[in-house]
């Protein structure tokens, strides 16, 4: 069973945990209900084991708590990736543009 992401989620990267080990990632409420929801799932499905939304929830919280950071970063990399990508096709239309010119 895959997992399925949650459209529309946006994460907080807490500025005070910045430079801590600790990175917070928050989900608004709804979100949270749908991945508890997808924990439950898969606890149920694949490991044969029901499990409470308490136990779902804490589990979300522990796993935000102590690698949302590196999930974070991830993500952080793919958008720097993007960026500069689309700054080398910026840059190489401005070049296509260049008139030539001759000091002579």
């Amino acid at each position: 069973m895959r997992l399925r992401a949650v459209s529309g989620a946006k994460y907080c990267f807490h500025p005070q945990a910045r430079g801590n080990s600790v990175a917070i990632v928050e989900f608004s409420q709804d979100e949270k209900d749908e991945i508890v929801s997808q924990i439950k799932t898969y606890f149920r499905d694949e490991l044969d084991q029901e499990i409470g939304q308490f136990q779902a929830e804490f589990l979300l919280d522990f796993f935000s708590q102590k690698i949302g950071g590196a999930f974070y970063n991830v993500g952080l990399r793919d958008a720097r990736a993007v960026f500069e990508s689309k700054l080398q096709d910026i840059d190489d239309a401005l070049y296509e543009i260049e008139k030539p010119i001759s000091l002579r």
